[in-house]
């Protein structure tokens, strides 16, 4: 296999929530067409995960950072996915903090003590029934606490399943990905739902089946915080 067939690419997770990372500030990527994204994050015949993490070069911030579903939709916000390529350039720059540019927003991420943090930005609230809360943080989100009502297929959903005091448990199923172990800005949609409903801002302590982040701040800043890792590095043959 020639050097030119390989691409250079970095398995993460954060709570279960996997990604590939392609780091497009040290070396030329493939053009990301439907076919090659599905090839990619496909689990049996590529290296597989939930999102597929391109980033790039920006004016504004250390890079820019797009996100494809593993059914090859192009998503606008993915929290885990920030944590995880945050965690990557803080050590590649050597910086205290860095930024990362979505399309419709730059984003801060730092070490902290319970792992990495970033600054999501504002959540909005859209709409709300007696079984749900709707909330914008980028990407759309249905928060039901209540399963009396049939799940929208084109929003993110996140079920809540308990509630002891600020700590919140939920299941997620993610637009253009399915049933996923965690969700970072679903966790932080979940936090502004609550807030909204009960009426604090209080910490809240997001359990998902593959773990548990904080969030904090308020519906105008929002702050998610928890563990990532890298799983493993290796070369993809294109």
């Amino acid at each position: 296999m020639s050097e030119e067939t390989m691409l250079p690419f970095t398995k993460m997770q954060a709570q279960g929530n996997d990604f590939i990372v392609l780091n497009g500030l040290d070396h030329e990527l493939p053009e990301c067409t439907k076919d090659f994204v599905r090839t990619i994050t496909e689990r049996r015949f590529g290296i597989g995960c939930d999102q597929l993490l391109i980033l790039t070069t920006s004016k504004n911030a250390d890079a820019h950072m797009r996100i494809f579903n593993n059914d090859d939709t192009e998503a606008a916000n993915c929290g885990n996915g920030l944590r995880c390529v945050g965690a990557l350039l803080l050590d590649s720059l050597n910086k205290e903090s860095v930024c990362i540019a979505l399309n419709d927003r730059i984003v801060t991420a730092k070490k902290t003590d319970n792992g990495i943090a970033v600054d999501m930005g504002a959540a909005r609230i859209t709409n709300q029934t007696d079984a749900h809360v709707d909330v914008e943080i980028g990407n759309p989100h249905s928060v039901f606490f209540e399963a009396v009502e049939s799940f929208p297929k084109n929003r993110n959903i996140e079920i809540v399943t308990g509630q002891v005091a600020d700590h919140v448990y939920i299941d997620i199923i993610e637009r253009g990905a399915g049933r996923t172990s965690a969700c970072g800005s679903g966790a932080c949609a979940t936090a502004a739902a609550v807030w909204h409903i009960d009426g604090h801002t209080r910490p809240q302590t997001i359990e998902m089946p593959g773990g548990k982040v904080l969030v904090s701040g308020t519906p105008d800043n929002l702050i998610l915080e928890g563990e990532v890792s890298i799983v493993f590095s290796g070369q993809y043959q294109l």
